[in-house]
């Protein structure tokens, strides 16, 4: 993770806040966030990870919504992620 001035504790304390975060009311999301969060976010720039914080904090109906194609999201940072997840095959 690009926090560089946490402590070894805070960044677990926040992976593990985030893989709860992650923990949805539709399979499906589960399983395509807790991907990205194992395998794109330690690496991800600051910006990409506070957009996927974001993201995390909307509701399923939004999140699946952007997800399936349906909505955009009109944030760029927010459309990165989503085409990161909907592009990587997570």
């Amino acid at each position: 993770m690009h926090d560089s001035g946490k402590s070894a504790e805070e960044l677990r304390v926040r992976t593990a806040r985030l893989r709860w975060s992650c923990r949805r009311g539709m399979r499906e999301l589960d399983v395509v966030l807790q991907r990205y969060l194992e395998h794109s976010y330690p690496a991800a720039s600051a910006v990409e990870q506070h957009a996927f914080e974001a993201l995390l904090e909307l509701q399923d109906p939004q999140l699946f919504a952007y997800l399936l194609g349906s909505e955009a999201p009109s944030d760029p940072q927010l459309a990165h992620v989503v085409a990161r997840l909907t592009h990587a095959g997570y």
